[in-house]
């Protein structure tokens, strides 16, 4: 095949090893010095944040926030049985 434009570069470079949603090999060529495409994660900054930031816990449910929960609570109660009793 031949055109006008040199894609022989292009052509002989290394495809991306991702498969696509129908299960075929993807078809785009790799980033340079990676194994896949820059849509399937050649690209810098592409992929998963360092690090596991999913695992942060917020605090809502440690031990020090469910005994001030049930601290609370306990007072609601205590507060309600009072001023039902006046």
């Amino acid at each position: 095949m031949t055109h006008p434009r040199n894609t022989g570069p292009m052509r002989l470079s290394p495809r991306c090893g991702a498969r696509t949603r129908k299960g075929t090999p993807c078809q785009a060529p790799a980033v340079s010095g990676k194994g896949r495409c820059r849509m399937h994660g050649g690209a810098k900054g592409s992929g998963a944040p360092k690090g596991n930031r999913n695992a942060l816990k917020h605090g809502l449910h440690t031990a020090e926030a469910r005994a001030m929960r049930a601290l609370v609570r306990q007072l609601t109660k205590r507060t309600r049985e009072i001023l039902d009793d006046l």
